[in-house]
């Protein structure tokens, strides 16, 4: 990538194609999701190389509970050994990870792992990596606003005084600057539920490439394409 351009300060990943990338060479559904953990590995690397302070990426949305539980189980799981794996080259290359979304229908071992390396990363100030974990944007606005009615419930604020900053201070993303530039991978076209309330002035950048496929050259087409935006915040120039 050259010098030069400006560089989104956060990116958010809808990572998706996982299973369609292990059907299309007959492979197991697990696999593709095997495939597409080496391609995040290689992402949050590529995302931090480029200057880069903030990812997020969707990793398993609330609806994903619907699926086979062969399924979850194989995903739970990847989640696991990806922290153990990756834990101490996070620690290393100075990346801080946080996670978002309703942890309470996880197991007591996925849980461990993501306060595990939550703890060991806390130091990181190269870049931040958010897992978004059983995450729905729709969930998240209702808590804010569930919050937010408690204290006007506790005569704590006036309704008048809630205001756009109060609500996204609020939201689990609360730590971090709404993201300049959404990534969808797979060809899809839509939200999916992700971040709805942060995204209302991202840049778009919707890929045909399936998420296991997705390396540096495609993180640089998405960068060269965010690049040559002209963001006006519904301004003139």
């Amino acid at each position: 990538m050259s010098t030069g351009k400006m560089i989104p300060q956060h990116i958010a990943i809808i990572m998706d194609g996982n299973g369609r990338w292990a059907r299309m060479r007959g492979k197991e559904r697990s696999e593709g999701h095997i495939a597409g953990m080496n391609a995040l590995r290689e992402t949050v690397r590529n995302v931090a190389h480029a200057g880069v302070k903030y990812l997020t990426v969707y990793a398993f949305s609330t609806e994903n509970w619907g699926r086979p539980q062969a399924e979850v189980d194989a995903l739970m799981e990847l989640i696991c050994k990806g922290v153990e794996m990756e834990s101490e080259e996070l620690v290393r290359v100075g990346i801080k990870v946080q996670t978002i979304g309703d942890r309470s229908r996880f197991s007591d071992k996925v849980k461990a792992s993501l306060e595990t390396i939550e703890q060991m990363t806390a130091a990181g100030e190269n870049m931040t990596f958010v897992l978004a974990l059983n995450y729905s944007s729709r969930s998240e606005i209702a808590t804010a606003v569930q919050k937010l009615a408690q204290r006007v419930a506790q005569g704590e604020l006036k309704p008048e005084e809630i205001d756009e900053q109060m609500i996204s201070s609020s939201l689990y993303t609360s730590f971090a600057p709404d993201p300049d530039l959404i990534i969808r991978t797979s060809g899809e076209c839509r939200l999916s539920n992700f971040l709805m309330w942060q995204a209302s002035y991202s840049e778009f950048y919707f890929t045909p490439t399936l998420w296991p496929d997705f390396d540096k050259a495609e993180l640089d087409k998405a960068l060269e394409a965010y690049a040559a935006r002209d963001r006006r915040y519904g301004l003139v120039k």
